[in-house]
């Protein structure tokens, strides 16, 4: 967070592709803007996933990624490692921001960004 004037402004982080393009940006209320800076998610705090109209698209349950209908669709480790809801290894997030999938190719970047929000949007594509 930045104050600025006495007001609290809250700063997006920024994800990034593999060539180092801007792909989105979250706020740590959990926005998710596009390039464009369009809102096309919120992250909320109980851990729903709504589109920019407000329907659940997903929900964060601890570890647990579920879809809208509570089925699960993977699961984000508190290492960073990410899984599908067959338990394979779909990647990792770096303490440093880096997402490198399965065979450790470099997928994109995300400083800054939580962990969790990071593997949303590299690894399950919700947003």
């Amino acid at each position: 967070m930045i104050m600025v004037l006495g007001f609290v402004c809250i700063q997006a982080q920024t994800i990034r592709n593999s060539n180092n393009s801007t792909q989105a940006t979250i706020t740590a209320n959990g926005e998710v803007r596009n390039s464009n800076n369009s809102l096309i998610a919120r992250i909320s705090s109980n851990g729903d996933i709504r589109d920019a109209n407000n329907h659940l698209i997903a929900r964060l349950d601890g570890e647990t990624v579920r879809n809208s209908n509570n089925s699960v669709v993977g699961y984000i480790n508190s290492d960073g490692t990410i899984r599908n809801s067959n338990n394979s290894v779909l990647g990792k997030v770096y303490d440093d921001g880096t997402v490198r999938d399965s065979n450790n190719h470099c997928i994109g970047y995300a400083k800054g960004v939580p962990m969790k929000y990071a593997a949303l949007y590299f690894f399950f594509h919700l947003f």
